[in-house]
C-alpha cells in the first residue's frame, strides 16, 4: 500500500475523531453564549433609558419624594459604571459586580413604580403609565434573557467539560467555564415600600 493511499485512508479517520472532539461545537456554544449576553445587556440599556424618563415624570407629581428619585438615579448611574464583556463572562468576581450592580437598580426601582399608589393623580397619567408598562415589560425581557443566557452557559459548560468535546476545548481553545446570573442576596423577600415613615 502506497504512502497515499494510507494518507487517504486515514484522513477521512483524522477528520471524524476531530470533528468529535469539539473543534466546531465549542466555538459555536461560546457564540451563543456570547449572543444570549450581547441580547441581555441590551435589555439592561432599555432599562437604563426608560429610567430618566421614568423619573422626570414622577417629579412633576412627587416633589417630596425626591430620596427616591435620587436613589434611582444614582443605582442607574451607578451600575452604568459597571461594565462587563463577553470577555470577562469567565470571571466570577466580574459577574458577580455587574450582577448586583443591575440588582440594586432593579430594588431601587420598587418604590419608584409604588409612587402611583400614593398619588392618584400620577396614576392617571398617561405618559406614566406608558412608561411603567414598558419598564416592567423590560424587566420581564430581562428574566426572560437571563434565563436564555444561564441556559447558554449550562450547555457551554456541560459541553467543554464532557467527552469527546472536553479534548478539543482544552487543545485547541483552552476553554474556561463561562459564569451564570444567579440570584442575588435576599432576593428571597418581597421589598418592604412604605411611603408614610417619617
Amino acid at each position: 500500500m502506497t504512502a497515499m493511499r494510507r494518507f487517504g485512508l486515514l484522513a477521512p479517520l483524522a477528520a471524524l475523531s476531530l470533528a468529535g472532539c469539539g473543534l466546531n461545537s465549542v466555538p459555536t456554544a461560546e457564540e451563543n453564549v456570547n449572543a444570549k449576553w450581547g441580547d441581555l445587556q441590551a435589555d439592561y440599556q432599555r432599562r437604563a433609558d426608560l429610567i430618566p424618563n421614568l423619573v422626570e415624570t414622577v417629579k412633576g407629581y412627587a416633589q417630596q419624594e425626591k430620596s427616591v428619585l435620587v436613589e434611582v438615579t444614582n443605582a442607574r448611574a451607578n451600575a452604568g459604571r459597571v461594565q462587563l464583556s463577553a470577555d470577562d463572562l469567565s470571571d466570577p468576581a466580574k459577574v458577580q459586580a455587574f450582577n448586583e450592580a443591575q440588582n440594586r437598580l432593579t430594588q431601587a426601582i420598587i418604590p419608584l413604580q409604588r409612587l402611583q399608589e400614593a398619588y392618584p393623580d400620577l396614576k392617571s397619567n398617561t405618559n406614566f403609565l406608558a412608561l411603567q408598562d414598558q419598564l416592567e415589560g423590560t424587566e420581564n425581557r430581562i428574566n426572560a434573557s437571563r434565563r436564555d443566557y444561564n441556559e447558554a452557559v449550562q450547555a457551554y459548560n456541560t459541553r467543554i467539560r464532557t467527552f469527546p468535546d472536553a479534548i478539543g476545548a482544552k487543545i485547541f481553545y483552552g476553554a474556561k467555564p463561562k459564569v451564570p446570573f444567579q440570584a442575588a442576596a435576599g432576593a428571597e423577600a418581597a421589598p418592604s415600600v412604605n411611603f408614610n415613615a417619617s
